[in-house]
């Protein structure tokens, strides 16, 4: 399950994100979108999970990282 992961502290790397849904189940990838040009996060990515995307959709979902609220919902196909 693929799952939305906003408004990120612009701190949170690829391995942090990873790092914190890796409770949930076996993340398959972990990607912090960054901007072309300067490379600086945009405040969202995505994350992959073998297993336990509603389990972390649940827990994390409204959940604090670094004052800041996450917003985190399965990822809709890109159109």
């Amino acid at each position: 399950m693929k799952l939305y992961v906003g408004n990120l502290p612009w701190s949170v790397d690829n391995s942090q994100l990873e790092e914190l849904f890796s409770e949930f189940g076996s993340v398959i990838s972990a990607n912090v979108i960054t901007d072309r040009d300067s490379k600086r996060s945009r405040g969202f990515g995505f994350v992959e999970l073998e297993s336990g995307g509603p389990e972390a959709i649940e827990a994390m979902n409204d959940s604090d990282l670094e004052g800041r609220k996450l917003t985190v919902n399965e990822a809709k196909p890109r159109t």
